[in-house]
């Protein structure tokens, strides 16, 4: 990975390797006079100079420009690291920063094939490679991502064990992104239930034993106080969907604490391959705040904290936090989706941040919409109005209720009825 930061094309200690990110006077180093030094790429028609990596790097001392340098030297002035005035503020800009923020990274390299977002594997072309300094890291062949798609469908075919398919397309994702996507777009209706239910629902019950990198962030009650801090750490700026839970009812298995990460991590990439979302602008959260499986409590490989679940206002003053963060560091235009949250919570959250956030509940109203827009679709066929027929629930969880309200919501639109006046009938 090479960094570069503006600093290193000011200080000529990091253009000559060091490439700290403190000033000089911070360092201590006294240098003996500028010197400007000017990088400049040598000409098409140098080719007898080039090297088969790519362009050769001229580095040109400036003599007149030593010489201008050196004229800036006066005793009398304020000097900046004894006996160099800081003409130009450079030393003075930073010395109060302690590190220098980076401005541009570009992967190259061996770093590039460990990169899931940029890594093509063998399908970098020839060219490719000799431009991102990839000669001798890849066998010669280069397939196309087809072929590529191709042999790890025979791979996946030969697991037996679903989970063992899910394992194997969770490395693939941290390994090659593109490739991930275009397997799983390619062979949708076979790899659905690998990548999500119902392979998932195993995936995190046993999520602390075949835990090997994260993904995503973990928010504990640890991090009280500094989630801001923590949402800062992701890489990516331009979220705009994240799908956080906090692991209590993880599709109707149960409390499962930090493991429900794979619910969200599972959401979002099924938004990117049935939805277009881009990767990079989806962010997967499991808040911790405890389990009260007391399985996992005792499971020595479980991933989060153990302690007996957080409810009341210790609860409520994390999440609440959390979601002030997200608006700050996000923006007002990120979509917050609440997964298996527990009932009572979930639609706490919704109520509550509804009308100050972009939420959303999945099971509550994402199921209510695929099932009326199924009821809709059926009175074209049956005839008449949503009205004209009566409803029967069994049970009322989340998605239930969700269901009821919405249908409700619905009938009083056609009858043109206020909202409310189906939920006081019968």
């Amino acid at each position: 990975m090479i960094s570069l930061s503006r600093t290193c094309f000011l200080n000529k200690a990091s253009i000559a390797g060091l490439s700290s990110p403190f000033s000089d006077r911070q360092r201590g180093i006294v240098p003996k006079a500028p010197c400007s030094l000017k990088i400049k790429a040598a000409a098409a028609a140098a080719a007898s100079n080039r090297d088969r990596n790519g362009t050769v790097l001229a580095v040109e001392t400036v003599t007149k420009e030593m010489a201008e340098a050196e004229s800036l030297i006066d005793d009398s002035q304020p000097t900046v690291a004894g006996g160099i005035r800081d003409a130009y503020g450079e030393d003075a800009a930073t010395e109060d920063q302690p590190v220098t923020p980076w401005s541009l990274s570009v992967a190259c390299g061996y770093s590039l094939l460990r990169d899931p977002r940029h890594n093509k594997g063998l399908a970098f072309t020839d060219k490719e490679r000799d431009a991102h300094y990839l000669l001798g890291l890849l066998p010669p062949s280069v397939p196309s991502q087809e072929l590529q798609v191709k042999k790890l469908m025979n791979i996946i075919r030969q697991y037996q064990v679903p989970l063992q398919k899910y394992m194997y397309m969770m490395d693939l994702q941290e390994r090659n992104e593109r490739l991930f996507y275009k397997l799983l777009i390619d062979h949708v209706e076979e790899m659905l239930p690998i990548v999500y239910t119902p392979t998932v629902g195993e995936a995190c019950q046993k999520y602390g034993s075949i835990f090997s990198r994260p993904q995503g962030l973990y928010i504990s009650l640890k991090e009280k106080g500094r989630i801001l801090e923590v949402l800062r750490n992701w890489p990516e700026k331009n979220i705009q969907v994240i799908v956080v839970t906090d692991g209590q009812r993880i599709l109707g298995l149960g409390d499962l604490g930090c493991q429900g990460m794979g619910i969200p991590v599972g959401k979002l990439s099924l938004y990117t391959a049935l939805g277009g979302v881009r990767p990079s602008a989806c962010l997967p959260i499991t808040i911790d705040v405890g389990t009260n499986n007391e399985k996992l409590l005792d499971d020595e490989f479980y991933i989060g904290l153990r302690q007996r679940r957080a409810t009341g206002q210790e609860y409520d003053e994390l999440l609440h936090e959390f979601m002030t963060a997200v608006k700050q560091n996000y923006g007002e235009r990120v979509l917050v989706q609440f997964e298996d949250f527990a009932n009572h919570n979930a639609f706490d959250l919704l109520a509550k941040y509804g009308t100050t956030h972009l939420v959303f509940n999945d099971d509550i109203q994402g199921t209510a919409a695929v099932v009326l827009s199924g009821l809709m679709a059926a009175l074209k066929l049956l005839g008449g109005t949503l009205a004209d027929h009566r409803f029967l629930f069994l049970g009322a969880g989340e998605a239930g209720t969700g269901i009821a309200e919405l249908i409700a919501l619905e009938i009083s639109k056609q009858v043109q009825c206020p909202d409310d006046y189906y939920y006081c009938c019968e």
